[in-house]
């Protein structure tokens, strides 16, 4: 432990769950770079395919241990988690529009399996948790800029999953003493995401020269966007704090809100682009889903980590948008689709 009340992770053995996802496989990266042994868990699936951790460099690639499994089998994670230090805690279904399609899928992953994680640390005696909330659990902002403290609204089965895998996280840290720390990241972008997301959307549509327009839902919701390596820095810090209450939510966000609109005009001009922009009716969500605005508070994170974000929105827009020129002109991207290959 150093002088600023910051563990060394360096040697430790620490697992990340959802490891090859966006945000997953940067903290996989940066982890590795912090020296830390660690086993990054994989949805199986049949195309022998590891996500993003199919893009890391090699020489961190070889530092990495894949394990692939689902956090909703109960057995299986007691048998991640053995002789484990830390748990990064990101699994989850989080694509909202699916959401309210299936929502039971998201109760079962989300909920059940939180709960089959935190009883696996539980049993195996980890010295920390760190649980991945999100920003939408606090639906429309009521008051700005959000603390910790503001109201939790379930405005769409996503958000609602979120909520209960929080609450368990928090009675986990309450009933049995478990070390969990609960880290609310609010809308990251950056390489990596996929088109589920508003920024890729826009970035990729903008560049792609089959896309006469750019094609959106609402474009007046205000949004807190956080550069990906921002909040893989704010896991890194919360996962190696002395100072954090455990069972308690940490919000990462930059604290500036912009409009999706205003967002897009930086991405128009950041590319070149003339391309008009279109709203569809079919990318909004419901009227009384739609979360219309949202901002952090990052003051309790700051104060117990020393973390303040250091990426700023155009800043992080060009670095994302570079990947995505990269993107395309390797030819890495569906052009029927837009998908990321």
């Amino acid at each position: 432990m150093n002088s600023d009340g910051i563990m060394d992770i360096s040697g430790k053995t620490v697992l990340v769950t959802g490891g090859d996802g966006f945000i997953g496989s940067h903290l996989v990266e940066a982890l590795v770079r912090d020296g830390a042994h660690v086993t990054a868990m994989a949805q199986y699936n049949p195309f022998g395919d590891v996500g993003w951790l199919d893009d890391l460099d090699e020489d961190i690639a070889a530092e990495v241990e894949i394990l692939r499994g689902n956090i909703c089998d109960a057995a299986f994670m007691h048998r991640a988690v053995e002789g484990q230090a830390i748990v990064f805690h990101l699994a989850a279904l989080i694509a909202i529009p699916y959401s309210y399609e299936a929502p039971a899928s998201y109760v079962d992953t989300n909920v059940t399996g939180t709960l089959n994680v935190l009883e696996a640390c539980r049993g195996h005696g980890v010295e920390r948790v760190v649980h991945t909330s999100t920003s939408e659990v606090y639906g429309t902002a009521l008051v700005t800029p959000i603390t910790e403290n503001h109201p939790l609204q379930g405005q769409s089965p996503y958000s609602a999953s979120k909520i209960g895998a929080d609450m368990m996280a928090e009675a986990f840290a309450r009933s049995f003493d478990l070390p969990v720390a609960i880290l609310r990241p609010f809308n990251t972008y950056g390489p990596r995401q996929s088109e589920r997301a508003v920024i890729p959307t826009v970035i990729r549509q903008a560049l792609d020269p089959n896309c006469e327009a750019i094609r959106v839902g609402d474009t007046s919701p205000t949004r807190d966007f956080s550069y990906v390596g921002d909040t893989v820095d704010a896991f890194r810090a919360i996962g190696a704090s002395v100072a954090i209450d455990y069972g308690r939510p940490y919000n990462a966000g930059t604290g500036v809100m912009v409009s999706v609109g205003e967002m897009i005009e930086r991405v128009r001009r950041i590319t070149g682009t003339n391309k008009p922009v279109e709203s569809e009716a079919a990318r909004f969500r419901p009227e009384n889903s739609e979360v219309r605005a949202l901002i952090a508070d990052p003051a309790r994170l700051n104060s117990s980590t020393g973390w303040t974000p250091a990426t700023d929105l155009d800043a992080g827009l060009e670095k994302t948008v570079t990947w995505w020129q990269q993107r395309i002109a390797a030819n890495r991207v569906r052009r029927d689709s837009g998908y990321l290959l």
